[in-house]
């Protein structure tokens, strides 16, 4: 039987973000998703002109009663949680986890903290970037920052390694078990390269894979990259083997998309390499 998990996020009806970049990668990986959507946009917001709503608080708690009621939440192997329209809705976020955590102690929470990014500054709702750094964070297994994100949750400068490991290692010292930093471009590295790394009670890990030319950065590459992270460490286990996957898998995605000159996620050209990556990559213990 397949894992369930509970994905929280937003929708467009035309691209991949949100859920439409995390549940297909997560069927594909085997998983049995319930989807709640926190607001359903025409597109990406980055295009500039968008349609569309941010469903209010009660609605999504409604949806997950629902999904409680059909017996959705007793198997759930986790929460993926990403963009909240509004903050109100972090509540119900976490009061899901809770209700998943109840019935199955093990089941993982994995907050992607959208709220901002290099270049781009924040571009949510007041009170979310708050909601992240105070009341998720404890709460979270793994965290999927990105580096603008990650500086902000520490309140710290992060530009080199050491930077980056300071800051993770804050992370984890308030709670968090594993911290992957994704799109982590040191001012000290590789310019043809981007990384990713991972901080775990049981070590931490860098990854690199080769820039390709995607100008501009395809929208939802770190939506992909956190259920393609959650779905293979509930799969792998390890930490370690779950971030070699991951690379591997959103490295095919971003080929794929690269190769058809688009800014959206080309998942369906990449289904299969996604789950069955040709090209590997080894991450390197740094810690």
């Amino acid at each position: 039987m397949a894992k369930a998990l509970l994905s929280i996020q937003s929708h467009v009806a035309f691209g991949y973000v949100g859920n439409r970049a995390a549940t297909f990668p997560l069927q594909r990986l085997g998983f049995d998703v319930s989807a709640v959507n926190t607001v359903q946009f025409s597109n990406h917001t980055g295009y500039g002109e968008w349609t569309g709503e941010v469903f209010s608080a009660g609605h999504i708690a409604s949806l997950i009663d629902g999904i409680e009621a059909r017996g959705g939440l007793d198997l759930c192997a986790g929460v993926l949680s990403g963009y909240l329209g509004e903050a109100a809705l972090g509540e119900v976020v976490l009061d899901a986890v809770k209700r998943v955590k109840a019935r199955n102690p093990d089941a993982l929470y994995c907050c992607d903290p959208v709220m901002g990014d290099v270049g781009r500054g924040f571009f949510v709702r007041e009170g979310i970037p708050e909601f992240f750094r105070d009341e998720a964070l404890p709460m979270a297994d793994i965290l999927v920052p990105n580096q603008f994100e990650l500086a902000y949750l520490t309140d710290r400068t992060v530009e080199t390694l050491a930077d980056a490991l300071a800051a993770t290692g804050e992370l984890r010292k308030r709670g968090v078990d594993q911290v992957l930093l994704t799109s982590f471009e040191p001012v000290d590295g590789d310019r043809d390269q981007i990384s990713m790394l991972l901080d775990t009670g049981q070590g931490a890990w860098q990854v690199d894979t080769p820039r390709l030319p995607l100008n501009p950065a395809p929208n939802g590459a770190g939506d992909c990259t956190a259920a393609l992270y959650m779905g293979h460490m509930l799969r792998l286990t390890s930490p370690a083997a779950a971030l070699a996957a991951t690379a591997a898998s959103i490295y095919a995605v971003f080929e794929a998309t690269a190769d058809r000159g688009t800014r959206e996620l080309a998942l369906i050209d990449a289904q299969d390499v996604m789950v069955a990556p040709t090209r590997l990559f080894q991450p390197a213990r740094i810690a």
